[in-house]
């Protein structure tokens, strides 16, 4: 098995788990290898060393490495997690662009019908609507997932 460091076209690094290179070659060409954090094909692999898991060959006498608390979230898995929650927004929600704020006002006024939006209120408008009552909350959402969703 080939454990081969990866990365994509928006700079996320991740594994890759492989029978062979070969097999990482032959399904990276068929658009099979995908990013976990943003489902882009555009990946590359990395340089990385070998891996070698040899307990019996373990240094006694070495001086023993500080070890990363495994309590603590990994950065990684902690991006992974805020993007898929903005993907899982970004699909159930629709956008209304820069008609975001009229048309917050219109469903909060019972003349639209409720719905999940999102769009571009200006800091101005944002803090007009929540005077008027109005829940909004910014969303800073990457490059990356303002692309079309798969």
């Amino acid at each position: 098995m080939k454990v081969l460091d990866l990365k994509c076209s928006h700079e996320h690094r991740f594994e890759g788990w492989f029978a062979s290179t070969e097999e990482f070659e032959s399904q990276l060409s068929r658009g099979l290898v995908a990013c976990p954090v943003c489902s882009t094909v555009e990946v590359s692999r990395m340089p990385s060393a070998p891996r070698l898991n040899l307990s019996s060959s373990r240094n006694v006498s070495a001086p023993s490495q500080p070890q990363a608390n495994s309590a603590a979230p990994d950065a990684n898995a902690i991006q992974a997690r805020a993007l898929r929650f903005l993907r899982e927004v970004l699909e159930k929600s629709e956008n209304v662009g820069e008609r975001f704020a009229e048309e917050a006002r219109r469903m909060h006024y019972n003349e639209a019908p409720a719905r999940n939006i999102r769009g571009v209120a200006t800091p101005e408008d944002a803090h007009a609507l929540l005077e008027e009552g109005i829940d909004v909350m910014p969303l800073p959402v990457p490059a990356a997932l303002k692309e079309p969703l798969q």
